[in-house]
């Protein structure tokens, strides 16, 4: 089993930059992929960011060029910098590990609101 605890979500103006955390515990392996999700109010869950085990990186398109994903595979800890945020960033964000043959573990999720 895997237990995902997410920290660092908040309320912050637009313009200003949040820092996610996800901790990871449990049965972690070197080729669990990590990745964020939002889901806004009435929205769908959608991709922000994504990082395999190998390192690569894959970001949503509205979130391209404002928040980077990075993770320490010593602390089984991956990041979100979100940077130049937007009210409509504003969601529960989710992590998110899935193991090579394709099962999904999710955190709780944390809030995070922009606005003014």
């Amino acid at each position: 089993q895997v237990q995902l605890e997410e920290s660092g979500g908040g309320s912050v103006q637009p313009g200003g930059s949040l820092r996610l955390s996800c901790a990871a515990s449990g049965s972690i392996f070197s080729t669990d992929a990590m990745a964020w999700y939002r889901q806004a109010p009435g929205k769908q869950r959608e991709l922000v960011a994504a990082i395999t085990s190998g390192g690569s990186t894959n970001y949503g398109t509205s979130v391209k060029g404002r928040f980077t994903i990075s993770k320490d595979n010593f602390r089984n800890t991956v990041y979100l910098q979100m940077n130049s945020l937007k009210p409509e960033d504003t969601a529960v964000y989710y992590c998110n590990l899935r193991r090579a043959y394709g099962t999904d573990y999710w955190g709780k999720g944390t809030l995070v609101t922009v606005s003014s």
